[in-house]
């Protein structure tokens, strides 16, 4: 497992997916370090070999269906629903006016249980808008996967509410790892560290 992590993070840096600098992100926090999973769409193995990754922590959980969050987690769900045939619901970020006027999409009955599949989590809010909206239709909500954890608070956030969050990696690992390969400077390590730790 540690070998498929490592390849998967060299290739996110690859492909710019993780990059250094000066970002602003959805929580409103500035940061050095932004990472960007809506590019794993357009190189397919790499998706493929995320999913296959999660789906090693997903095992040992209990779900009947899973739900990625909108919009960039949505590819990784289904490739994980399509590989392990399990049922997947949908969380539609802007519910229509017309029609059935759902929230959320699939077939499902009351109490089963929803794992629900992120990205990228700093604070956990988008998480727990997918589970809230999840749980006003009746079903439970106890655990979410991520690819990657920014350890800034999400994790605790989500914990209050119940949920226990599985990440594939910490951005602490990612830092270590692209350092010890080298792909970093020592500089931009502990700068990012630094960051990290007083947040």
């Amino acid at each position: 497992m540690e070998k498929e992590i490592k390849e998967i993070v060299l290739e996110l840096f690859a492909i710019d997916a993780i990059r250094f600098g000066e970002f602003t992100l959805k929580s409103g926090l500035s940061s050095p370090i932004y990472i960007d999973m809506r590019l794993i769409i357009s190189y397919p193995k790499l998706l493929k070999n995320i999913s296959r990754a999660l789906w090693s922590l997903a095992a040992r959980l209990n779900f009947d269906h899973i739900c990625g969050v909108p919009y960039t987690a949505l590819p990784v769900a289904t490739a994980i629903s399509l590989e392990h045939d399990i049922p997947m619901l949908l969380r539609r970020k802007e519910v229509k006016e017309y029609g059935t006027k759902k929230s959320i999409e699939g077939v499902f009955k009351l109490k089963e249980r929803c794992l629900i599949i992120e990205d990228v989590v700093t604070s956990g809010s988008s998480i727990l808008e997918t589970a809230s909206a999840l749980e006003k239709e009746g079903i439970v909500v106890e655990d979410a996967l991520v690819i990657l954890s920014r350890e800034q608070g999400g994790r605790e956030k989500l914990k209050e509410r119940g949920i226990f969050l599985h990440p594939l990696l910490t951005i602490f690992d990612l830092l270590k790892l692209l350092f010890h390969e080298k792909r970093i400077t020592e500089q931009t390590f502990t700068d990012v560290n630094h960051f990290l730790s007083i947040k």
